[in-house]
């Protein structure tokens, strides 16, 4: 037995089946020493608990050691596998099946990858750990198909960590009819950090830029304040404009503020992947 598979008895049955399906879907398997279907269906359930690492417990049960307990759960034959969610059955099969269905009916109730990376997160984030649940809730996002809910712990955590253009990005995808308080919310955080972020420092270079576009000294300058106030994409844009036109633009300083905001951002930050191709596609 390991900490994914576990012989119920009366003793423990409470503990075993009832509490643990608060928390996680138990896999309840009746077998008996006679049973030579038993026998087939029992090493596939055990290897089947162990790839799934703890997503399920597997019970098993000795029907003709446990009858009372197989009475109560109205178990008429061997083998027979229920699946018990929050102290109830909701599911099961008596017999043996093939692996295929018995993996489609696990995952009914099994939690989806990107429900188990936003768990993970969620857990950083009540720890301190923001920057850590960044890739997480990116991932969960993505392989979601862009779940609103998970947009908004996204977008928060995005403005948490001052990635304001990820979050208003994320927050510009969310559909008119998930537009809660929540949502509302997170658009005001969003525009009071733009606000903060247009510096009077910024706003000079910007009117400087406008009337002469060409002026790399202004671009690099604004760029530079871009980067101070966390407009990350906005800065490696104009650096990677004054490189197009001088990648040794005052003597590599512009190459080394590019680089230093790509990995400021972090492995597997959407913008700064984005601009690490744009440059190799540059130099290459």
């Amino acid at each position: 037995m390991n900490e994914f598979i576990v012989d119920v008895t009366a003793e423990n049955a409470q503990q075993n089946l009832i509490e643990e399906s608060m928390k996680r879907p138990v896999v309840v398997d009746f077998w008996a020493d006679w049973c030579e279907p038993c026998k087939q269906l029992m090493p596939l359930l055990e290897k089947l608990a162990n790839e799934y690492a703890g997503q399920f417990l597997l019970a098993k049960v000795n029907a003709d050691t446990e009858q009372m307990l197989a009475g109560q759960l109205g178990v008429r034959s061997l083998p027979t596998v229920m699946i018990l969610k929050d102290g109830q059955p909701v599911d099961g099969f008596a017999g043996v099946q093939p692996e295929t269905q018995i993996r489609e009916m696990l995952d009914k109730y099994l939690p989806k990858p990107w429900d188990i990376k936003l768990q993970q997160a969620q857990a950083l984030i009540a720890e301190d750990k923001a920057a850590e649940a960044l890739p997480l809730l990116r991932q969960a996002y993505t392989e979601s198909s862009e779940r609103t809910d998970i947009a908004k712990q996204l977008a928060a955590t995005s403005l948490d960590q001052n990635r304001v253009q990820e979050a208003e990005t994320v927050l510009g995808k969310i559909l008119l009819a998930d537009q809660d308080a929540e949502y509302q919310q997170l658009m005001a955080q969003l525009d009071l950090k733009q606000q903060a972020a247009e510096t009077p420092e910024i706003q000079a270079l910007q009117q400087a830029l406008e009337k002469k576009p060409q002026d790399s000294d202004s671009a690099y300058q604004l760029a530079l304040q871009y980067s101070q106030a966390s407009r990350h994409e906005e800065a490696l844009q104009l650096l990677l404009d004054i490189l197009r036109k001088d990648m040794n633009f005052a003597g590599g300083a512009a190459k080394q503020a590019f680089l230093d905001i790509v990995k400021s951002l972090g492995a597997g930050d959407p913008i700064a992947t984005q601009y690490q191709r744009k440059l190799m596609t540059m130099l290459f």
